[in-house]
């Protein structure tokens, strides 16, 4: 194998473990996935008059609701929200609210 070949070879794996890194870092959930959680385990207390304030994806702007989520509090921090859904079912909710907050793309108008 030439020298120059053997340089280019390198210098594509390590872009391409970049690039693979990257992609990790940034894991997103099921906005499916999400939508169920949500309406399963929050909206029973978080709809208009319930005890938790009525709350849908419309109520913060994507990056009100990453910052939430990065914060891991729920009922205005007095508990964690690994108490009430797991690891992967939060990345799901968050993945949800996010893309239909109300500065996203596809904003969700019809009730969350």
């Amino acid at each position: 194998m030439k020298r120059g070949n053997g340089l280019k070879l390198a210098v594509m794996a390590l872009a391409l473990g970049a690039f693979v890194a990257a992609a990790a870092a940034e894991a997103t959930g099921s906005e499916t996935k999400g939508k169920y959680y949500f309406k399963k385990s929050c909206k029973s207390c978080h709809i208009k008059g319930g005890t938790g304030g009525e709350v849908s994806p419309l109520s913060k702007t994507q990056a009100q609701w990453k910052a939430y989520f990065a914060a891991g509090k729920h009922a205005k921090s007095k508990e964690d929200l690994s108490t009430l859904l797991t690891p992967a079912q939060i990345l799901d909710v968050q993945t949800y609210l996010t893309a239909h907050a109300s500065d996203s793309p596809q904003p969700e108008t019809c009730g969350g």
